[in-house]
This record gives C-alpha cells, sequence and structure tokens, in this order.
C-alpha cells in the first residue's frame, strides 16, 4: 500500500497536560492549518481540545 503524502499521519496532544495522543489522518490540500479536535481524554476523565503537533 503506498503511502501518500497529501494524507500524512498527525499526532494529536491534549492541551489538559495529560500526555494522551491520538493518532489520524488529514488532508493538507484542504485543510493546511493545524488540525484541532475535541475528544476525549480518559486521564483528564472529559472531553478537552487536542491539537495537531509537528
Amino acid at each position: 500500500m503506498a503511502r501518500s503524502t497529501t494524507r500524512p499521519v498527525v499526532t494529536l496532544r491534549s492541551t489538559a497536560g495529560t500526555k494522551v495522543t491520538y493518532v489520524t489522518r488529514k488532508n493538507r490540500l484542504t485543510h493546511p492549518d493545524r488540525l484541532v479536535v475535541r475528544k476525549y481524554d480518559p486521564a483528564a476523565g472529559k472531553h478537552v481540545l487536542f491539537r495537531e503537533e509537528r
């Protein structure tokens, strides 16, 4: 399976400071900015913002 440069793997890190991460893919052509998603942080026990780290 070929790896696509337009859909790279990105790491999402919790803004709650718990060092919880999620891994996902994104389309760089349609979303060139850093990704910010609200997801569940099991260490914090609530939904928090996760930001893309590079």
